[in-house]
């Protein structure tokens, strides 16, 4: 199945245009990631028939508005809703204390348990692991303390050729072949070859979440070669000294970044209000890099065979 990013706001500052706030759904083989959680996710899941109660993980990378103002409304839903299983939350520091306060006055106790995960949003470092991903921090140069993410997915299994597996053989033969082994008697006598009944792993894929960010160098060795890269765009290169000045990159930045990076895609989001029109955006990263994409709001974009 891949990786698939389903883009669920990509507006900065404020929403205008029927755009809306950062957000973005990953599915990594049928797993659930939201990352960041702009006002409004919630009506953006919603729309797109994303059930809510199955993301188990959300991530945060800093703590402007736009970026996490949705966090509380969706948490609440989800306590309203029912959910018990226990949610990780991993951002920077202060996200535990906006998100305990607000509980703390309004005098409310979930279901379910949140699991803080204060991120150090100034080193590059794991910050979550599970059976199928790894999902490594970004540290980005804005204005506060902000990071991005990359997902790399695991190596993943190797493929049973059932057409031509044998009747009787074991469930524990079987983890064994998706493991890669040859299969052996009791007497190690060697009974199936690996490769008779297997076909090669799927390629895993990864996807880097650049978050805001003025124009850095030094975030191409962490997302050197990656399969898909999102990089804010808020600006216009005629805008640049504004771009700069509010930490923040211009498209033609971005594309740059993706070029050094030799990155397989770049989709461009965090988009100014004052753009009503993408298109110049995009094609002003085309200049640089080609392979360059808006972040339009229920686009899915795709990495899998």
């Amino acid at each position: 199945m891949g990786i698939r990013v389903k883009i669920l706001g990509s507006n900065s500052a404020a929403p205008a245009h029927r755009r809306h706030h950062t957000a973005q759904l990953i599915n990594i083989e049928g797993k659930y990631y939201l990352m960041d959680c702009g006002e409004a996710t919630q009506l953006q899941l919603k729309r797109y028939k994303i059930r809510a109660q199955r993301i188990n993980n959300i991530f945060i990378s800093h703590l402007h508005g736009d970026h996490y103002l949705g966090l509380m409304g969706l948490l609440s839903t989800m306590h309203l809703m029912g959910r018990s299983q226990k949610l990780n939350l991993y951002g920077p520091k202060g996200l535990s204390e906006i998100i305990t306060m607000q509980l703390k006055y309004s005098q409310t106790v979930f279901n379910y348990e949140i699991n803080f995960v204060e991120v150090d949003t100034t080193q590059s470092k794991v910050v979550h692991e599970d059976n199928f991903v790894q999902v490594t921090s970004i540290p980005l140069n804005h204005r506060i303390p902000c990071c991005g993410y990359l997902f790399a997915e695991k190596k993943k299994n190797r493929r049973i050729k059932k057409e031509v597996l044998p009747d009787d053989f074991t469930i524990r033969n079987i983890v064994r072949l998706k493991h890669g082994e040859d299969i052996f008697d009791d007497d190690g006598n060697l009974q199936y070859k690996n490769a008779a009944l297997t076909l090669p792993a799927r390629k895993s894929y990864s996807y880097a979440f650049c978050s805001d960010t003025k124009y850095d160098e030094s975030i191409i060795p962490i997302i050197k070669g990656v399969d898909m890269l999102y990089h804010e765009a808020t600006f216009l290169e005629e805008h640049a000294d504004r771009a700069g000045s509010t930490y923040h990159s211009t498209a033609k930045e971005a594309a740059t970044i993706a070029k050094k990076a030799e990155v397989g895609k770049l989709i461009l989001g965090h988009f100014s209000v004052r753009y009503k029109e993408l298109e110049p955006i995009r094609d002003e990263a085309q200049t640089v890099f080609e392979n360059s994409e808006l972040a339009l709001e229920g686009e899915e974009f795709i990495l899998d065979l």
